[in-house]
């Protein structure tokens, strides 16, 4: 049975300028030959496939934090969405807060995936946004979500800002919702992440697992963030990269020696394949 990878893509597989380096790709599309090798990442389809162009992926992806899961072919395999009377009921409790998210939809297919923005924007968003100026999917929103197939909500503010408003939050919903508060190593400030209760990598973990009909203990795992623990628990290999934050590495069974900068992920790929 050919062996599985599954990486993250921020500060794990990308190096920081957001780009892939040929040796990474060379290694990658050799390795694609004999194993079966993808991604699962807190970023959108459409986001991902830029990315990744010209590699080779041969499994499905987790995309959104596992809110979507979608295979090689671009078939959806399994979504967890936040309806729209939920969405907005989140929106309704953060305006107490005067924090605004973005938010991640879509509306028949993958192809059909919205980013939508908030009117009222703190300056972390609006450096963010810089990146998406280019992009036909954006569209402003004025505190109502404007889709029925929302697949994440993300606020962007200092953690003392945004602690406050997860405790809030997660006290008002219980465990109706999943929030993830981390680090937001581009623009040194952090992020919230509000999601369906089963959107997670390591939900993701296991529906590509059960749809390929493979065990977890064969799969080997590469992150660097908080997100990215769920599924270091449950497969059978977890590695973590130099840069990766500290918890990440706790709950590791490899730290690597090299970065994100440095093709860490490639790197341990070749080194594995040599021996």
């Amino acid at each position: 049975m050919k062996q599985m990878f599954i990486t993250d893509l921020d500060h794990t597989f990308l190096r920081n300028d957001l780009t892939i380096s040929k040796f990474t790709k060379q290694i990658w599309n050799q390795y694609a030959n004999n194993s079966l090798l993808s991604v699962a990442t807190a970023r959108s389809y459409k986001k991902t496939v830029e990315f990744l162009h010209g590699l080779d992926l041969n499994l499905p992806m987790v995309l959104l934090d596992g809110a979507l899961i979608v295979n090689e072919k671009s078939e959806i395999i399994s979504t967890k969405l936040i309806n729209r009377d939920l969405a907005n009921a989140i929106i309704f409790e953060s305006n107490k807060f005067d924090i605004h998210p973005f938010i991640l939809a879509m509306k028949d297919s993958i192809f059909d995936e919205k980013f939508i923005y908030p009117k009222k924007r703190n300056f972390y968003q609006e450096e963010l946004l810089k990146r998406y100026t280019e992009d036909d999917n954006t569209i402003e929103h004025s505190g109502i979500a404007t889709e029925d197939k929302n697949l994440k909500l993300v606020y962007m503010a200092h953690k003392s800002v945004l602690s406050p408003l997860t405790e809030h939050l997660k006290s008002v919903f219980n465990d109706s919702l999943e929030f993830k508060l981390a680090p937001e190593a581009y623009l040194g400030c952090y992020f919230l992440t509000v999601l369906h209760p089963e959107a997670d990598k390591a939900h993701g973990l296991k529906t590509i697992s059960e749809y390929m009909s493979h065990n977890l203990s064969d799969i080997t795992v590469f992150g660097d963030n908080l997100n990215d623990i769920g599924m270091f628990e449950l497969a059978g290999t977890a590695v973590a990269v130099k840069n990766a934050q500290k918890e990440v590495k706790k709950v590791a069974d490899i730290v690597l020696k090299h970065t994100n900068d440095e093709d860490a992920v490639a790197k341990y790929l070749k080194e594995i394949h040599e021996k």
